[in-house]
């Protein structure tokens, strides 16, 4: 099946190795408004923006804490609408 750009599909998961940031999280004015009229963090609009890139990106993401675990899990169920996704891909 090919995909949205013409190539044939060839079923590879992408994982990309730090995407946030790494120790240095992605420090950023357009996520952090994202993040403040989402009502998430930063965190979590990060890890569901990414993914709606391609199917085939697979975050993950470390944690250290209880709280990265809950921001990880709340990543999971948020949607970042169409029109945001835009403006996070100008980052």
């Amino acid at each position: 099946m090919p995909t949205q750009h013409g190539e044939p599909a060839r079923h590879i998961a992408y994982v990309p190795y730090f995407p946030l940031g790494g120790f240095s999280p992605l420090q950023s004015d357009v996520l952090e408004s994202v993040a403040k009229r989402l009502g998430a963090t930063t965190t979590a609009v990060a890890q569901s923006w990414l993914p709606q890139h391609s199917p085939n990106i697979m975050l993950i993401p470390g944690t250290s804490s209880v709280t990265h675990l809950r921001e990880n899990i709340a990543g999971t169920a948020l949607t970042v609408p169409a029109d945001t996704v835009g403006e996070l891909d100008a980052i």
